[in-house]
């Protein structure tokens, strides 16, 4: 999730080179190298209106340790350009997250081996023109931050960016599950500084959210496991299901709008508008609905095939049409 961006190169010390070379399959000198920090990302609201919380950032900055640096999100290992050996949280101080809390950020150091095939991504990197990075990694839960419903679990009605009783809602991401890599992309998606919540699909994990955010990232091929396959479909059938629940609803409604402007307006031709009325949106038949009840409330018609009088009085009997 959110942004991040590449702050500048740095030169190396001995230190460095003794966290890089627990990496590399044989040691490497200060010259060899070229190292730079970055801000991966930070507490504060992106543009998705989801935010890690402190905890999380402190988790990440753990499973990032190692981690590749790619561009676009690639999955192809030809497309590696980095690799992360340092990372720590680092309070901003004078600085507050949009809703109110203290700033942090989650910050790296990265090494690239100096050569012929990274000099011009050096360079760029050198010249601020690859600045921009986004992280991709999962979390266990999405709370949300006006009714505490975890979103990984179920659904809840409060839409990000929105002002509830005077509360903007928002999602706060807890508990890291996994960190799969950083990479150099042009639109960030946090406003801050540029790392796109990316989440890839990963070993087991079924969550739907994740899986149709990673559908809906990616560029080239996606490949999902047997039960992330399996809970695709089974999303997929529950939609079917409440599709046809809605056209259910959609068929009965119309047919009380046609029997409505019967009564409402006799004069109609209920062939023809009952063809308007089987390609209306349920909202356009609602709004039918309220406007013929308006015009026939003082009336209290009720539509239903004549009965037994059964002792009622003729003004009574008179309210029954066919």
């Amino acid at each position: 999730m959110t942004h991040g961006y590449i702050e500048k190169s740095v030169a190396p010390v001995q230190s460095d080179i003794e966290k890089i070379n627990r990496f590399t399959k044989r040691e490497f000198d200060m010259d060899s190298l070229y190292i730079f920090s970055v801000v991966l990302c930070n507490n504060d609201l992106d543009r998705d209106w989801e935010k890690f919380s402190t905890g999380t950032l402190n988790q990440l900055a753990e499973k990032f340790l190692g981690r590749t640096g790619i561009c676009d999100h690639s999955m192809k290992s030809s497309d590696q350009m980095a690799r992360i050996f340092d990372t720590w949280v680092e309070k901003v101080a004078g600085r507050k997250t949009a809703d109110g809390e203290e700033f942090y950020q989650l910050k790296a150091k990265a090494y690239m081996v100096r050569s012929e095939e990274n000099a011009s991504m050096i360079t760029d990197i050198d010249a601020g023109i690859k600045k921009e990075v986004s992280v991709s990694c999962s979390v266990g839960s999405r709370i949300c931050s006006i009714c505490g419903t975890d979103k990984a679990e179920s659904r809840c009605e409060h839409i990000g960016g929105k002002k509830y009783n005077g509360k903007t809602a928002f999602t706060v991401l807890n508990d890291a599950k996994d960190a799969y890599e950083f990479s150099f992309v042009a639109v960030p998606a946090q406003r801050e500084a540029g790392v796109t919540k990316s989440f890839n699909l990963h070993e087991d994990d079924v969550n739907m959210t994740d899986i149709i955010k990673a559908l809906n990232n990616c560029t080239d091929e996606i490949v999902l496991t047997k039960k992330q396959a399996k809970a695709l479909l089974s999303h997929m059938d529950e939609l079917e299901t409440e599709a046809q629940l809605g056209r259910e609803y959609k068929k009965s409604l119309a047919d009380e709008v046609i029997m409505l402007c019967s009564a409402a307006v006799p004069e109609m031709d209920l062939k023809v508008f009952g063809s308007v009325a089987q390609v209306m949106t349920a909202n356009e038949l609602i709004a039918f609905k309220k406007a013929f009840l308006k015009r026939t409330g003082s009336q209290n018609v009720r539509v239903q095939t004549v009965p037994q009088k059964n002792g009622l009085s003729e003004k009574e009997y008179g309210q029954f049409k066919i």
